[in-house]
């Protein structure tokens, strides 16, 4: 098969984040070391890379029908709807292809919005450098892989947030995460079958509907962080404690621990900033325990996106609807093994 004329493909899964999140974000992983707990889910974001021989780029976003066509180069200027394309292009043709231009289409989509919760943005950073791997043939590992993502992501376009996102959309899986300033060691937890039946029939998403720019909220908690404002530094270091003692309550099957540890994550996370919660949020959340739900939580930065509860696997339905009256979407998940994947076709 010809390389030049096949249409490489990828995909990378979005994540929960259950316990830990904001621990990840620098300074505070820098001074005191964080702790995450994410899991992996069965929605993805995509890349598609076809070579095109007239010398010239595309790019398609086409969850937001952006479009950006130009002639090849091998530095683009950054383009607005396309910043994550344009990041990931210019950086693989600087370090991998010798500063030679490649002329290509690149067209990408996401079974979750931006700002959703579910560490969309990226994922799907993550499945460009995956794509770019795939049309390269680079020997780039896991952690090299999930560390390039992070830099185009926070060096090079300069964007906010942490690091557990690229990390998870790389390795995949349910994952124990610890963050330093040097280093990142991904752990990989080895569960029953009955344990992760048990947590997927239990856990129940509604996506708000209200997207939300992750990172004032991340620039906020920075802040009280770099400030040294005790309050919200407490406040992080009881979200990390929580990562720990949920992992330790998965691994024991304790599915009581699990939802008293949501339970006291989500307090503790709601004072790492001001703007993590809000009236619709706090009633969405009080709905579903008033039908049911033992814990719940808000995934990702907070403000918005989706938010997920566990449930006694009984009770499902009747939180479920009771969330049904709330403008937004009501789903299930289960979770994937996996993550990021490439492959060639045609």
């Amino acid at each position: 098969m010809n390389k030049d004329t096949s249409t490489i493909r990828a995909r990378a899964p979005l994540r929960l984040g259950l316990a830990g999140g904001g621990t990840d974000v620098s300074p505070y992983s820098d001074d005191f070391g964080g702790l995450v707990l994410n899991v992996t889910i069965d929605k993805y974001a995509y890349a598609t890379i076809v070579r095109r021989s007239d010398d010239h780029i595309e790019f398609i976003a086409a969850d937001n029908n952006n479009r950006w066509f130009g002639k090849m180069s091998n530095q683009l200027e950054r383009v607005s709807g396309l910043d994550l394309h344009v990041g990931v292009y210019n950086r693989i043709v600087k370090d991998f292809n010798n500063n030679k231009p490649l002329s290509i289409s690149v067209i990408t989509h996401s079974e979750a919005p931006p700002g959703s919760g579910l560490g969309s943005s990226s994922t799907m950073v993550v499945a460009l450098v995956q794509a770019f791997c795939e049309l390269l043939s680079l020997p780039l590992g896991e952690y090299e892989i999930a560390q390039l993502a992070y830099h185009i992501e926070r060096n090079d376009l300069g964007l906010t947030g942490g690091k557990q996102d690229q990390y998870a959309a790389t390795f995949g899986g349910l994952n124990f995460m610890e963050f330093y300033k040097d280093r990142v060691i991904v752990n990989p937890l080895r569960i029953k079958a009955h344990i992760k039946a048990e947590l997927e029939s239990s856990l129940v998403l509604f996506y708000t509907g209200v997207t939300r720019e992750s990172a004032k909220i991340i620039d906020e908690q920075t802040k009280n962080v770099k400030t040294g404002h005790q309050k919200y530094i407490d406040a992080l270091h009881g979200v990390k404690a929580e990562a720990q003692s949920m992992k330790e309550a998965i691994l024991k099957a304790d599915f009581e621990g699990f939802a008293k540890s949501m339970q006291l994550g989500w307090a503790s996370k709601k004072n790492m900033a001001e703007s993590i919660t809000n009236p619709l949020i706090d009633e969405i959340y009080n709905a579903a325990i008033a039908a049911g739900a033992k814990s719940g939580k808000v995934s990702g930065a907070g403000g918005g996106g989706f938010m997920m509860f566990f449930v006694d696997p009984a009770q499902r339905p009747y939180v479920m609807r009771a969330l049904s009256k709330f403008e937004g979407q009501v789903s299930t998940c289960n979770f994937t093994d996996t993550g990021t994947q490439s492959w060639r076709i045609g």
